[in-house]
């Protein structure tokens, strides 16, 4: 795949997905925040359904022929810990990298507190990197993947996790529909 055409299939996947944040609403803070609070769970449903489709497309283009990326290397604690921070700022502040600019958008004041606040966690992670590395560097690094750890062929693995995460979402669904989860106006109509 050339340059200009991963460049271009960039833009189209953050086009859609872009729009699709925007149309569940996950960007606005009290979707985040009521996630993170178990008591809303759009959020949720839209990141499994990204799953399932994401799932989708790469079966497809490895069953064509395309080679499979190359997974970021695991390191335990590095992941473990970090995730834990990630999921403290983002419960404390309403958002995270992928909605912030979105809010920015919509217009949110808290958001651009937010931006310099992850500007100064990005220096300060800059800063303290090489002392991590050094850290870290003495814990075992592996490639792990569901397929391999199952030892079954990616599409079979692929196509397990969707059936699974699809029965999962119709099971939140009928819990609790995306509508009440929005409430009356979520299509943006006066009653």
């Amino acid at each position: 795949m050339t340059i200009v055409l991963t460049l271009c299939l960039g833009l189209v996947m953050g086009i859609i997905f872009g729009f699709a944040l925007e149309k569940s609403r996950v960007f606005e803070p009290g979707i985040i925040i009521g996630q993170f609070q178990l008591r809303n769970f759009v959020m949720l449903k839209v990141f499994l359904t990204a799953i399932v489709t994401s799932l989708a497309v790469f079966t497809f283009f490895f069953s064509s022929g395309f080679e499979r990326l190359n997974w970021k290397i695991t390191i335990y604690n590095a992941d473990i810990i970090g995730g834990l921070l990630l999921g403290i700022g983002i419960a404390l502040a309403g958002a995270c990298p992928g909605t912030l600019f979105a809010q920015i958008g919509a217009g949110y004041k808290d958001s651009i507190a937010t931006f310099f606040g992850c500007l100064f966690g990005a220096a300060v992670f800059i800063l303290v990197r090489p002392w991590l590395a050094q850290l870290l560097s003495g814990y075992p690094h592996e490639k792990i993947t569901l397929d391999l750890i199952l030892g079954w062929p990616y599409s079979l693995t692929a196509v397990s996790v969707m059936l699974v995460f699809i029965v999962a979402l119709y099971g939140l669904e009928k819990y609790r529909s995306w509508q009440q989860e929005l409430g009356n106006n979520f299509d943006g109509r006066t009653l």
